[in-house]
């Protein structure tokens, strides 16, 4: 399944070559013509004559480690590549490096804790990745300072219809985008895997400077937060209840018009979708959609819960509708029932 392979493959921001490997071997019998810019980003073109130019983006990279320093007992510090919670990390498994060295990230034992250390959250500080080694110079044969790490979590399905896994945001968009491009539309359609979006949607502009689109669809993996305390009215977006159309997040107003054929394209086909209804955080679309003159842009996303988390969880029912979903939107650009 492609979405497992993608969910666990090793891909930190700066670092996602192996997430560009598999959707390379995935998609090389349905992609003729590949463009990798100087970021990383990888672009699939599929051409067509006299039609819009429409760009697909989805982000490959997720959030992760990356190590810093070593101490003379072996042990690994490290900082954050993206935003990650303090409070998720102890104890978790992790690889590191190219070598993929497995290691635990640890910090003091509850039973050495003074009593007011049980009640707080231990800082980065108070934190460190152990891979078994005896000193500083054993690390130094297996590690490098720089070296990424990220969460060794293994794709497991829970359900018929919900899995778990690290990363859906935005393997999700990847596998979604993935599948697009396995299929011929009557558009000029430009597939952007794009890099470094966790620290600061970076790939994205670059991508979308070459590309020169007149629209952009973003695929994301977003914010799924349906669960207690939260009152119904505070739901971010809710496992199962079908793709999340952004209107406004804190880097982008998406474009009322691609909303609204959206929205249509929904009602007629019985596809249910949901608003995300939080706008804090932002996607590859706010830099899309500055590019150049600007980009008419939209964000269609599969509620994730427990994102940048070391195991997140997605309904197969709301990918496969965002799915459905993209594939109309797009053959009615191509038959003119939508224009910008």
């Amino acid at each position: 399944m492609l979405l497992k392979r993608l969910s666990e493959a090793f891909g930190p921001s700066g670092c996602e070559g192996d997430v560009r490997n598999v959707l390379l071997e995935e998609l090389s019998p349905h992609v003729s013509e590949w463009r990798r810019d100087a970021l990383g980003n990888l672009i699939a073109v599929k051409p067509h004559a006299k039609s819009p130019r429409v760009m697909l983006a989805a982000h490959m990279d997720e959030c992760g480690l990356m190590v810093s320093s070593f101490d003379r007992s072996g042990l690994l510090r490290f900082r954050k590549v993206g935003g990650l919670d303090d409070r998720v990390l102890i104890s978790k498994h992790v690889v590191i490096g190219p070598k993929k060295i497995n290691g635990i990230i640890g910090a003091k034992a509850i039973h050495l804790q003074k009593p007011e250390e049980r009640s707080q959250v231990i800082p980065l500080s108070g934190l460190y990745i152990d891979i078994g080694a005896k000193s500083k110079e054993d690390a130094e044969k297996l590690v490098k300072i720089g070296d990424y790490a990220v969460f060794a979590t293994e794709f497991k399905p829970l359900s018929e219809t919900v899995v778990s896994g690290k990363s859906f945001d935005n393997r999700a968009g990847c596998a979604i985008l993935a599948e697009i491009l396995k299929e011929d539309f009557a558009v000029d359609l430009f597939g952007a895997f794009t890099v470094q979006e966790e620290i600061g949607l970076r790939g994205a502009g670059v991508a979308a400077y070459g590309i020169d689109p007149d629209l952009a669809i973003v695929l994301e993996g977003t914010t799924c937060h349906d669960l207690p305390p939260s009152k119904e009215h505070g739901y971010c977006t809710t496992l199962g209840g079908g793709p999340a159309i952004t209107v406004m997040d804190a880097s982008v107003i998406c474009d009322k018009g691609m909303i609204a054929e959206l929205l249509r394209l929904a009602k007629e086909h019985n596809i249910p979708i949901q608003f995300k209804r939080s706008i804090t955080g932002g996607s590859d679309g706010g830099r899309i959609n500055q590019s150049r003159e600007g980009v008419p842009v939209v964000v269609i996303s599969v509620p994730c819960r427990y994102i940048h988390s070391p195991v997140s969880m997605l309904s197969l029912c709301d990918f496969n509708h965002t799915l459905h979903l993209v594939r109309l939107f797009l053959n009615s650009i191509a038959e003119g029932g939508f224009t910008i």
